[in-house]
This record gives C-alpha cells, structure tokens and sequence, in this order.
C-alpha cells in the first residue's frame, strides 16, 4: 500500500497546531487559579506588544495555510517549499525549548510538551521530505520509452 504523505502532513500540521494552542493555554491555566503567570516583557498598552501579536498569528497562519495547500496540490515546488516550511518550524521550537529553559521558574510541564511538538516536528520534517522526494504520478504512468538501440 502506498503511503498517503499529504494525509499524514495534514493530521501532523493540525496536531502541532492543537499542541501550540495547548502550550499557548497551558501557560494560562495559572490566571484561573488565582496565580500569576510568566512574563517575558511588562506592557502597559496592547500597542506595546502588537509586534509579538503579529508575529504569533504568523506563526499560527502559516501551519494553517500548509494544510489547506497540501490538501490541494502535489507541486515539486510546493512540496520542496513545504519542506522548508517544516525545517523552519523545526528550528524555531528547538530555539523556543531553550528560551523556555531560562523562564524562572522552569515550568517543567512546558517543557515536555514542547519537547513532544518538537518530535512531532521532526517527525513532520520527515513525511514531508519522503512527498519532496516521492516522483509525480505522470511518471509512473508514462514510462520513459527507449530504443534498444540507445
């Protein structure tokens, strides 16, 4: 049986994204208990942060619009395009794990989770160089036709 790649990338795009949401509301949970929660960078107004606010819907876009691409094409160059995508994804929860490691306290349960995300990543990086590298369709159905002569 032959491995259904966009199937695989799109449960592993959308299980990520549930993680990051999951990290996103764990580091929340403490408000409902009456604790305070980490900060990274005091803000008195909404416009102090609205770089990082940017920064995170592109961050939460993009996985996103990976799997409403992947869901309709098979393109050499989206499939090399995506493979970066998940390279980069991967790069930034290794950077996002350390800076985690020097939030005071160490949540440790943070860590675990993204050290988890971090493998479904690799796993992604994975699947998703498998579809770069699978041959399109077109050639299995059209052989290459060659003389006996050549």
């Amino acid at each position: 049986m032959m491995a259904n790649y966009r199937e695989r990338i799109i449960a592993l795009w959308t299980t990520f994204l549930l993680g990051t949401l999951f990290h996103t509301q764990l580091g929340l949970m403490p408000l409902f208990h009456g604790l305070s929660v980490a900060e990274s960078q005091h803000a008195s107004q909404l416009s102090d942060i609205s770089v990082i606010m940017w920064l995170m819907l592109g961050f939460f876009t993009l996985p996103i619009l990976a799997i409403i691409a992947t869901s309709f094409t098979e393109s050499k160059r989206y499939r090399m395009l995506h493979f970066g995508l998940t390279v980069f994804y991967s790069v930034m929860n290794f950077l996002h794990i350390i800076a985690d490691l020097f939030v005071q306290p160490i949540l440790w349960y943070q860590i675990t989770l993204m050290v988890i995300l971090f493998l479904i990543g690799l796993l992604l990086n994975l699947v998703s160089f498998q579809w770069m590298k699978l041959q399109p369709k077109i050639h299995k159905l059209h052989p290459r036709l060659t003389s006996p002569h050549s």
